[in-house]
């Protein structure tokens, strides 16, 4: 495939890569993606697609080549850290060769943002609102990406933020500099001010093996930290949607309900701890509906409360309507297997991973 096959994306970039077993690798990357991204495979052949652009992976004799397709620079560099990082996990402690055409030098990754806490507060007992300040938030106002990348500097500590590195991948301080990193949502976004909300699940347990949930519930103003992205993971585009998730999608789930339009319907499936987790939404679209589901004292991760709520209204379901689901990764694979059972394509639905029990990474 060359670049004018490429159709509406302005930024190509080529590379190779040599690992130890090309053909496992490929294997890798097909299974792995499948949660976050549409995954065609046609023999050696391997089309990852979302939101910020497109990875085409060949197996060639022992090599893998690589081109990748993006609607823009920053998105571009993005997607050339996330198949970078990926492929070096893939290959653990095997041998891996990673060359890119234009072979990046290190550099301040060109997607990073710097925010402040400006305010923390609980909004249920187990999720907390922390609102930073951005100079640039506007990048981040956007339907297509909804979440990003937290950068956690150490406490007490001047941050030290990341470099792209020349295999394509992100060079992260050490030692006493390290950062830690997860994924959020952005929750809502205030131009006028240069301000967002991220909303964190608290946890009893949370701590060093935690880092998302203890900044979440011990940041104080004028704390420092960074963000990566905006990533993958948009609104999906139909007029109507069922967005179904626990906790953990509560943030994405409440961010799409607010950004529906008027011509839009839009049924909210959530599965939380009790009543007392219950949000209200400000939400636009022509007909808006809500279902809370209590787990009451049932693990979570474990009720198995959210397929057969969403099983329920599949023999309704228009002909536009998309249904998007995240949560813990069994359920995700059960909702999943469920809506494909039922017919539904990738264009009408996204089942995803957004954790998993006995993990905290």
């Amino acid at each position: 495939m060359n670049a004018a096959s490429f159709p509406h994306r302005d930024f190509i970039l080529n590379g190779t890569a040599i690992p130890a077993d090309a053909e496992e690798m490929l294997a890798e990357i097909c299974e792995h993606f499948i949660d976050h991204a549409e995954v065609l495979r046609d023999g050696d052949h391997v089309t990852l697609s979302s939101e910020i652009g497109e990875a085409y992976i060949s197996k060639v004799c022992e090599q893998l080549d690589i081109r990748l397709a993006c609607p823009t620079s920053d998105m571009l560099s993005m997607t050339r850290a996330i198949i970078a990082e990926h492929l070096f996990m893939f290959a653990g402690d095997d041998p891996l060769t990673l060359e890119w055409a234009d072979q990046p030098k290190p550099a301040r990754l060109a997607n990073l943002s710097e925010i402040t806490v400006v305010a923390a507060e609980n909004i249920t007992p187990r999720m907390r609102r922390i609102t930073v300040s951005c100079a640039d938030a506007a990048r981040f106002d956007t339907v297509d990406g909804l979440h990003v990348r937290l950068l956690m500097p150490p406490k007490g500590r001047a941050p030290i933020w990341p470099v792209t590195l020349a295999d394509g991948r992100i060079g992260w301080p050490q030692g006493e500099d390290a950062i830690s990193v997860r994924y959020y949502t952005i929750r809502s976004i205030d131009l006028e001010r240069c301000e967002m909300a991220i909303d964190f699940v608290l946890h009893e347990d949370c701590g060093k093996e935690m880092p998302g949930a203890e900044f979440g519930l011990t940041a104080q103003p004028g704390d420092r930290a960074g963000l990566l992205g905006p990533g993958a993971g948009g609104m999906p585009a139909a007029k109507s949607l069922i967005l179904a998730g626990d906790e953990t999608a509560l943030p994405a789930i409440g961010r799409m309900i607010e950004l529906a339009t008027p011509d839009m319907e839009v049924h909210a499936i959530l599965e939380v701890a009790d009543k007392a987790e219950e949000q209200a939404f400000a939400c636009r679209a022509g007909k808006f509906t809500v279902e809370w589901l209590h787990r009451n004292g049932v693990e979570a991760g474990t009720a198995g409360l959210l397929e057969p709520a969403i099983t329920a209204r599949l023999d309704t379901l228009g002909a536009d309507t998309a249904i998007w689901a995240a949560c813990e990764k069994t359920e995700a694979q059960a909702i999943r297997a469920r809506l494909k059972a039922h017919g539904l394509d990738r264009t009408r639905m996204s089942a995803i991973t957004y954790w998993r029990r006995g993990y905290t990474d």
